[in-house]
């Protein structure tokens, strides 16, 4: 796997650095933002937020619009919960607060790396009321106006809207979107607020109480 670690701190970059070459990972060190965009293609990216020379949420952006399938974990000392949802909406598939133990990190990049495994892309659209859905470009609509979504995000409506009108239970959202029933620091609930302020329209993405999410046509 090919691995753009981007650390200023030059003594956490060489022991994370030490311990994905042991299991056979190739690593890209960048200290600086303008580093890190310069680096091609990777397979995952971790990324401190705290960088010298630029905001790493800008970063995350950056590279999330440049790449919509890598995997990127935030890895950084911003312990907020209002920092931890900034880095998910900025495209961040999972969020790590240091310190962290080396099992904990190269666990949570397992199993992001088993999340992104891009499936093959549906010629499709999907259309919900105002909304239209293109599963082939990944491209979305309500009305004339065009949405731009994170992976995530438009994983996420997309299953609602081949369900619209009914209820997707929350364990089934996270079960075929993330993989798992189980997510840290309500990262469904993250992702269904950001879609809701991107699409706009009140009412759109219902929350049905202890159950899950349903899709309505407005």
């Amino acid at each position: 796997m090919r691995v753009l670690l981007v650390e200023d701190d030059l003594r956490v970059a060489s022991a994370l650095s030490s311990a994905m070459r042991r299991r056979g990972h190739s690593i890209i060190h960048a200290t600086t933002a303008a580093e890190a965009v310069k680096v091609g293609p990777v397979d995952l990216v971790l990324l401190d937020l705290n960088l010298p020379d630029r905001d790493g949420l800008d970063v995350c952006r950056q590279i999330r619009r440049d790449n919509e399938d890598v995997a990127i974990i935030a890895v950084t000392a911003r312990t907020e919960e209002r920092d931890r949802v900034a880095g998910l909406r900025s495209g961040a598939d999972d969020y790590v607060v240091k310190p962290y133990s080396m099992a904990e990190l190269l666990a949570r990049i397992e199993a992001v790396m088993r999340r992104t495994v891009r499936a093959p892309r549906v010629e499709a659209t999907l259309e919900v009321g105002s909304l239209r859905i293109d599963a082939g470009t990944r491209r979305v609509w309500v009305a004339d106006r065009e949405v731009s979504l994170t992976r995530k995000e438009f994983e996420l409506l997309t299953m609602l809207a081949r369900h619209a009108g009914t209820v997707v239970s929350r364990d089934r959202l996270l079960l075929d979107i993330w993989h798992t029933t189980w997510a840290a620091g309500r990262t469904l609930e993250v992702h269904v607020a950001a879609l809701r302020g991107k699409l706009g329209v009140t009412g759109l993405v219902q929350t049905v109480r202890g159950v899950g999410y349903r899709l309505t046509e407005r």
